[in-house]
């Protein structure tokens, strides 16, 4: 069974930062990432990291959130500094399978950030 297993999510002041992890049960991911929800609207992508390197971001977080992964221990990051009050919301880390495309999600870690 595939699982994903996220952490690091909580309370911050404005300004503040904080790093989510996400651990794969297996290495058969070829992008991985995060998205977001916050209360009252749709889920949006935030960062993705290729098995090989290559990001993309979110305009909203470019400049303050870094996304990494290790594939020798099939963990993916998320540093996020200089977090701001709209950037509340619960935080889901997401894989692609290799061949099929099939996704497969964590169950989401909440971030807060007070104002």
């Amino acid at each position: 069974q595939v699982q994903l297993v996220e952490s690091g999510g909580g309370l911050v002041q404005a300004g503040g930062s904080l790093r989510l992890s996400c651990l794969a049960s297996r290495s058969i991911f070829s992008v991985m990432g995060w998205y977001r929800q916050a209360p009252g609207k749709q889920r949006e992508l935030v960062a993705s990291i290729t098995g090989g390197g290559t990001t993309d971001y979110a305009e909203s977080v470019k400049g303050r959130f870094t996304i990494s992964r290790d594939n020798t221990k099939n963990l993916v990051y998320l540093q996020m500094n200089s977090l701001k009050p709209e950037d509340t919301a619960v935080y889901y880390c997401y894989a692609v399978r290799v061949l099929s495309g099939a996704y497969y999600w964590g169950q989401g870690t909440q971030v807060t950030v007070s104002s």
